[in-house]
């Protein structure tokens, strides 16, 4: 489906001091375009005063600059009052009126992330975003989030004004009709004469590397980036066996030493450059398949987090598929859970074929095992295994 054949199009913009970007950028969409792209529904990102600014140049009675476009062309309806018009505030709800501090920059970033992030969860809709009007950083941001956000069907445009017409108060956009105005530098102009380009920015798409915890809730800016980054650096894996605790895509990951023992010995396989290995039977406890695991488990004991003994018991008679699969089952959702998409490289792999055989399908350069530096930070897949061992442990 193209862009404008969503049910659901919205014109999204960042304003500030010169809310003509918003008729500038409608008009370019749904007047000059040789393909018109018409809103459904117009939406600012703004500050305090870009709020009173947009609201009395765009929506009031006169001038109304609005409502004079869409009579002027004829346009259908669109959704646009003074509830489209949202305002960032600080930390206590206050709207701000400017972008001044570090702090202020850090809360522009994580509103409009999240405000991109709601527009984008309707998949009926289709968005154009603005970067054209506010403070520089205002447009940045949009971009990126979009960026981190965006689908296919969504677009992201700077609009471009000729001059003598660029930049200038009286100026909203060009009439059908002829209109003389008073330019910044005490000039006169027609607006029917005046050219307005929409320029298209083309971005790349993270959407689909993002964690699904960032697409689902509320996210700061940061983390967002985060996530994107990791599903977008080399895969690197390093496996610390006196910590009990993995490196992938940047991120620490403590594991149980049940799951780090499946984990070390494919990675001891590939790195030994050793063939695929099919799952024990399911009904069938295999001796072989036993001896590689605990010749691993064996090598991670560390007091009362290792139960060497009652895994010794389990395995007794060898390992079955059920083992196998729970096994494997565990130390994926662990993997999934600490890094969403960016998972996908550090998983076991099954060969995608009958019959399934098992490897880890890193590049071999990309795997180690050693000593990760030392950290106060714990991730909170991390605070939960080290949780869960203290309940158990009470019991």
């Amino acid at each position: 489906m193209t862009s404008d054949a969503y049910p659901r199009r919205i014109l999204l913009a960042v304003t500030g001091l010169s809310p003509q970007v918003v008729t500038e950028t409608l008009y370019a969409l749904a007047v000059a375009a040789e393909r018109p792209w018409i809103p459904t529904e117009i939406h600012l990102l703004t500050t305090a005063d870009g709020r009173r600014r947009a609201e009395l140049a765009l929506l009031s009675d006169a001038p109304g600059w609005f409502h004079r476009l869409r009579t002027d062309f004829g346009l259908p309806p669109i959704a646009f009052d003074a509830d489209h018009i949202h305002c960032v505030t600080d930390a206590a709800g206050t709207p701000l009126d400017d972008i001044r501090s570090p702090a202020d920059n850090e809360r522009l970033a994580d509103w409009l992330t999240e405000q991109v992030r709601q527009f984008t969860l309707d998949g009926d809709s289709a968005i154009h975003a603005s970067i054209a009007g506010g403070r520089k950083t205002m447009g940045f941001y949009l971009g990126y989030a979009l960026s981190l956000y965006g689908r296919p069907q969504d677009r992201l445009s700077h609009v471009l004004v000729n001059e003598p017409f660029e930049s200038s108060w009286n100026f909203f956009y060009p009439t059908p009709y002829s209109q003389v105005m008073e330019t910044r530098d005490g000039a006169l102009a027609d607006t029917r004469e005046a050219q307005v380009t929409l320029a298209r920015i083309p971005f790349v798409r993270l959407r689909d590397g993002l964690d699904e915890s960032l697409l689902r809730g509320e996210a700061r800016f940061s983390a967002a980036v985060a996530s994107a980054q990791r599903a977008l650096q080399p895969p690197e894996l390093i496996i610390d066996r006196q910590a009990q605790c993995i490196q992938a895509a940047g991120q620490r990951i403590k594991l149980p030493p049940r799951e780090l023992a499946f984990y070390s010995l494919f990675a001891e396989r590939l790195l030994a450059g050793e063939e695929p290995l099919p799952a024990p039977p399911k009904d069938a406890p295999d001796p072989d398949w036993a001896a590689r695991f605990l010749d691993q488990y064996h090598r991670l004991r560390d007091g009362a987090l290792d139960d060497t003994e009652r895994t010794e018991q389990a395995l007794r008679h060898g390992m079955d598929g059920e083992y196998f699969s729970t096994t494997k089952s565990k130390l994926h959702q662990r993997l999934r859970r600490a890094l969403g998409k960016a998972a996908d490289p550090y998983l076991i792999d099954d060969g995608g074929t009958r019959p399934r055989r098992y490897r880890l399908i890193l590049p071999r350069e990309a795997v180690r095992f050693g000593r990760l530096a030392k950290t106060d930070a714990i991730s909170s897949l991390e605070q939960d295994f080290v949780e869960s061992k203290n309940v158990g442990n009470n019991l």
